[in-house]
């Protein structure tokens, strides 16, 4: 029994270990892609474009149907002729009333279609490679904008957790503070009025730190949920801010806005591809269409009822050409709305590349922005430090008092939020500028 376990252990031991639980930011983008409804659904756009282009093609293909039917006349349908015309004897004028037709009939066929030729038929073939091609543009756009919005997530969790640790830091040095004047006060050295000062600190600390570790929670669940990550799983995260070289980010406001690498110019480029085949399309539909058709079946009359007798065959082959010859002038009204939509496609395009250079420059000045407000952030913040630890020397030695203590930790708090606010929002901007400049995925992912 042991050895069954233990060899049924050992089987599932490399499914148990596909369950990835840490991630890079790279990573949560690639698991994203995967399991995210969105893109799953997006991704049937690309199976229905399979589909329409392989119902284009069967058009062409042969067409084979079967018909039977068989019927009783209960009523025999008659009409009055001229008699002289059976009977030149007859009285001029005289009636005769014939029945056309006999009580049972039925007609079992198998036919045959076979197109030979339509213009617009091969230049919807032609236009298949394009329309396939907007399908992985438009599916490709999807996985940009997901993939947006989970880093966004990813790097809202790195901060909020850095900016955990930083209190919890604050919370273990405002403790040894407390401690320490504790120990004064016990000795007369310190009145209480100063340990109700550092307890209102700590009580407050505390209020930020939950506030914190609820909004960790909140951006894992927000990250979990983009990434169609199970929301009652560990998740956790392989990068660290230390990673994030920000001087790099200097650097990349000297590049060059390309609009052939971004998705949407691309899919507006394919639009217009799309646009010129329906306007060839609607031309070619003015021209003859071939075919070619055949039948073989089976006849059957008889005055009772018996489907098994009286069965007579017949066939037919025919070949024949439609020839549009006037249609109102629809086909040159579609042909103009066609061409509308092309005019109109040229002023999006003139400003998608403006709305392209606006974003671009906004996220450049974003950036910019972030990196003067980082630093300006991190000197307030190592002067905050210093203050903290002058002020505690001072206060320590007798010469400094207590509410300049609080007053000091409450700035050290303050200048971190106002850093890490910074650090997000420069992180942020240099998201939006790669969407901008066409460059968020790496090539693995793409």
């Amino acid at each position: 029994m042991f050895r069954y376990l233990l060899f049924l252990w050992l089987g599932l031991m490399p499914f148990l270990a596909v369950a990835q639980t840490a991630f890079t930011a790279d990573e949560a983008i690639d698991y994203a892609l995967k399991h995210n409804p969105s893109i799953k659904s997006s991704a049937l756009g690309i199976s229905d474009a399979q589909l329409q282009i392989k119902e284009i093609k069967a058009a062409g293909l042969p067409q084979i149907s079967g018909q039977f039917q068989y019927t009783y006349n209960a009523i025999v349908p008659s009409q009055l002729l001229k008699a002289k015309n059976f009977d030149p004897e007859a009285v001029e004028g005289e009636l005769v009333k014939f029945q056309f037709g006999i009580p049972w009939g039925g007609q079992m066929s198998i036919g045959f279609n076979q197109l030979i030729y339509d213009a617009s038929w091969v230049v919807g073939l032609k236009a298949a490679k394009t329309y396939m091609e907007f399908a992985n543009q438009n599916q490709e756009q999807s996985i940009i904008s997901l993939a947006v919005v989970v880093k966004k997530a990813y790097y809202s969790v790195l901060v909020a957790e850095e900016r955990a640790k930083v209190l919890d830091l604050n919370a273990s040095r405002l403790d040894s503070l407390y401690r320490e004047i504790s120990i004064l006060n016990a000795q007369g050295f310190a009145e209480k009025l100063d340990l109700d000062r550092l307890k209102v600190q700590q009580y407050n600390l505390e209020t930020e730190r939950q506030k914190v570790k609820n909004l960790i929670e909140l951006t894992y669940q927000l990250l979990k949920f983009q990434m169609g990550y199970d929301l009652n799983q560990e998740l956790t995260l392989k990068d660290k801010l230390d990673d994030v070289s920000i001087e790099e980010f200097k650097l990349l406001i000297a590049q060059t806005l390309k609009p052939e690498n971004r998705i949407e110019f691309k899919i507006l480029q394919t639009q217009r591809k799309l646009l010129e085949f329906s306007v060839d399309r609607y031309k070619k539909a003015a021209y003859p269409t071939l075919f070619f058709s055949g039948n073989i079946g089976l006849g059957h009359s008889n005055v009772r009822f018996n489907p098994f007798e009286r069965w007579f065959p017949s066939s037919a082959i025919s070949i024949g050409a439609n020839i549009p010859i006037y249609s109102s002038g629809l086909q040159r009204i579609k042909i103009d709305r066609e061409r509308l939509n092309l005019k109109k496609l040229e002023y999006g395009e003139e400003m998608m590349l403006q709305g392209f250079q606006l974003e671009n420059d906004q996220a450049i000045i974003g950036i910019k922005n972030g990196l003067q407000a980082l630093e300006t952030q991190k000197r307030n913040l190592d002067l905050a430090n210093e203050i903290v630890r002058v002020t505690k020397i001072k206060y320590s030695s007798g010469i400094g008092s207590n509410l300049e203590l609080v007053n000091s930790e409450s700035e050290l708090k303050q200048a971190q939020t106002n850093y890490f606010a910074a650090l997000y929002d420069v992180i942020i901007s240099k998201i939006d500028f790669d969407k901008a400049q066409g460059k968020l995925l790496p090539s693995n992912i793409k």
